[in-house]
C-alpha cells in the first residue's frame, strides 16, 4: 500500500511549535524587563500595606484613635503644603520601590523556629485531653502535626502566643464543666502566666478559640456619663461583649468606652445589685460612684456599717437624705426607708385603682447603699437587737414597684452572715478584686469566660446581671475626696459632681457653734 504524504503544515507542525514558544518566551522576557519598575513597586505597595495593617492590629484600641488623627492630620497637612500632593505620592513611590526590591526581606510565611516550639509543645500537652485509644485517625498523637489542630495563631512582640484557634475531635466532652476546666488550666499555664485570656467555646464546630485579652483602661475617672434616667454604669468592659459605648473625656481628650450598664427601676430585671470583694478592692469606690450617678435624678440613704467615714463627702448634700455609720442611726434609717417603700405602695396601689396615675412622690427613686452591714448585724446581736438587715426585707422584695433600689458591698469573709432576703433578691452582682474561679461561680452564678489574674488594680473585677453573661469590669475611679492620698484630678472630678450643700455653709457653722 503506498504511504500518504503528510501535508506540509502537518509535517513540520513541531518546528513551528517550537519557534512560536521560544517568541512567547521572548516576548515574556521582554514584557518583563519593560514592566519590571511598575512590578517592583507593585510589590512593594503589598508589602507596605501589610506592614500597616499589622501595625493597626497591633495597636491597642484605647490608642487607635490617637493614630487616626495623626494620620489625619499629615494627611492634611500634605494637602495645604504646596507640591505637598506630588512629593508625597513621590516618596510614596520610592519607598514601595525600596520595599519591593528583590533584595528585601520577604514576609514570613509561617512561625519561626521558637515559635514553632511553643506550638508544638502546646500541642504534645493537649494529647492527653483530645487523644482516646480507640480513635483510628487521632488528630492529637504524640508525634502528630500540630498544624492540623492549630490552622490559625498569632504571636504578640514577645513571641507568647496571642491568639490561638484549636481544632478539638468531636467526642471530646466539651459540655462538661470540669472538662473544659481542664483544658483552660492548661492552656493558661503552657501559653504563659499573667495575662488574662478568654475561652470561646464552638461546640458544633468542634473548635476553642484562645485570645489573650488587654488590659481595661485604669484612667477613667468619676463624670457625667450619658445615660437615661434608671440607667447605672458600674464600669466599662471589652467592646466585644456590650453594643453600646459612651463618650468619655480624659483630660482634653474625648474617645468612646463601653459601659456595662444596669438598668433600674419599675421596669428592671434585676433591681438590687450585691458587690463583693476583698478590701482594697474597689467595692466602696463603686458605692461612691453609684451614689454620685443616683443623686442626679433621686434620693439616697447611706449606711456605712464599717464606719471609715469614705461617704462623708456626701453629708449634707442635696438629696442625701442620711448617712449613718452607728447602729441607732442605720436601724431608724432602714426602719424608715421600710415605712416608706410601704407608703409608696399604697398610694400607688390607691391611685390606680382610682384611675389616676401614680403621685409625684413615689416617682422619685430612693437608693438605699449599705456597706458592709454584717459588722451593724454583729453589734446588734451582741447588744441583743435586731439586725439591721431585717429591715432590707420589704425594700428588696417589694422595691421594683415602689422605685427604691437596694445596693449592698460586703467581704467574701461575711458572705455567710449576709441575710437571706439579701442574697436572694439581689440578682445584680460584681466581684472585684483578685478571686478564683470557685469564688466568682458562687457568688456570681457562672463561671468567668476569662482566667482570673492574681495581680488586679482597683476596681477590676466581673459583673453579671441576672442571667446575662459574665462581663469584665472596670469601675471608674471615685475616690475619697477628702482623703488626702487623693490625686489632684480625681479630688475635682469628684467634687464637680457633688450636689450642693442642702444648708448654707454659713448656717452649718452657726449650728456647729450651737451645738457646742
Amino acid at each position: 500500500m503506498a504511504r500518504v504524504t503528510l501535508p506540509r503544515i502537518l509535517s513540520n507542525g513541531g518546528a513551528h511549535l517550537a519557534k512560536s514558544r521560544e517568541l512567547a518566551r521572548t516576548a515574556a522576557d521582554g514584557a518583563t524587563d519593560v514592566l519590571h519598575p511598575l512590578i517592583t513597586i507593585t510589590r512593594g505597595l503589598r508589602r507596605l500595606a501589610a506592614a500597616g495593617r499589622r501595625r493597626w492590629v497591633e495597636t491597642p484600641t484605647d490608642r487607635r484613635g490617637s493614630l487616626l488623627f495623626l494620620a489625619a492630620s499629615v494627611v492634611l497637612v500634605v494637602t495645604l503644603v504646596p507640591y505637598g500632593v506630588l512629593l508625597a505620592v513621590i516618596a510614596l513611590m520610592a519607598a514601595a520601590a525600596w520595599a519591593g526590591r528583590d533584595g528585601a526581606v520577604p514576609e514570613p510565611t509561617g512561625p519561626d523556629e521558637s515559635q514553632t516550639q511553643r506550638l508544638r509543645s502546646l500541642y504534645e500537652a493537649l494529647v492527653p485531653c483530645f487523644s482516646a485509644a480507640e480513635d483510628p485517625e487521632p488528630l492529637y498523637a504524640h508525634g502528630g502535626a500540630w498544624d492540623k489542630a492549630f490552622p490559625t495563631y498569632a504571636f504578640d512582640g514577645t513571641g507568647r502566643i496571642c491568639h490561638l484557634l484549636i481544632h478539638y475531635p468531636a467526642y471530646f466532652a466539651d459540655g462538661e464543666p470540669e472538662s473544659r476546666a481542664r483544658v483552660e488550666h492548661l492552656l493558661h499555664a503552657k501559653a504563659g502566666r499573667g495575662r488574662e485570656y478568654r475561652f470561646d467555646w464552638d461546640e458544633e464546630g468542634n473548635t476553642l478559640s484562645v485570645s489573650v485579652l488587654p488590659p481595661l483602661a485604669t484612667d477613667i475617672a468619676a463624670q457625667r456619663f450619658v445615660t437615661a434616667p434608671g440607667e447605672m454604669v458600674l464600669g466599662f468592659t471589652d467592646p466585644a461583649q456590650v453594643q453600646r459605648t459612651l463618650p468619655l473625656s480624659f483630660g482634653e481628650e474625648r474617645r468612646d468606652v463601653p459601659p456595662v450598664v444596669w438598668r433600674t427601676g419599675a421596669r428592671s430585671t434585676e433591681p438590687h445589685l450585691l458587690a463583693v470583694g476583698e478590701p482594697g478592692s474597689g467595692t466602696t469606690t463603686l458605692l461612691r460612684s453609684i451614689a454620685l450617678q443616683a443623686l442626679q435624678h433621686g434620693d439616697v440613704v447611706i449606711v456605712d456599717g464599717a464606719g471609715s467615714g469614705d461617704y462623708a463627702c456626701l453629708t449634707g448634700r442635696d438629696g442625701v437624705l442620711a448617712v449613718e455609720s452607728g447602729l441607732s442611726g442605720a436601724l431608724a434609717s432602714l426602719e424608715w426607708a421600710s415605712q416608706e417603700t410601704e407608703r409608696r405602695l399604697i398610694a400607688t396601689n390607691r391611685a390606680r385603682q382610682a384611675g389616676h396615675p401614680a403621685p409625684d412622690d413615689t416617682k422619685r427613686p430612693l437608693w438605699l447603699l449599705l456597706d458592709r452591714p454584717t459588722v451593724l448585724a454583729h453589734l446588734a446581736a451582741a447588744d441583743g437587737g435586731h439586725d439591721p438587715q431585717s429591715l432590707l426585707q420589704v425594700p428588696l422584695r417589694h422595691g421594683r414597684a415602689a422605685n427604691v433600689t437596694v445596693v449592698v458591698a460586703e467581704q467574701f469573709d461575711h458572705l455567710d452572715t449576709l441575710g437571706e432576703a439579701v442574697l436572694r433578691h439581689t440578682r445584680a452582682r460584681v466581684v472585684l478584686g483578685p478571686t478564683t474561679a470557685e469564688q466568682l461561680q458562687s457568688v456570681l452564678g457562672a463561671p468567668p469566660p476569662t482566667t482570673p489574674t492574681p495581680d488586679v488594680p482597683a476596681g477590676r473585677g466581673y459583673a453579671r446581671l441576672g442571667t446575662a453573661p459574665v462581663l469584665r469590669l472596670q469601675v471608674p475611679a471615685t475616690p475619697d475626696p477628702h482623703d488626702p492620698d487623693t490625686p489632684e484630678p480625681h479630688r475635682e472630678s469628684v467634687l464637680a459632681l457633688l450636689p450642693p450643700h442642702t444648708t448654707p455653709a454659713d448656717d452649718l457653722e452657726k449650728l456647729a457653734a450651737a451645738d457646742n
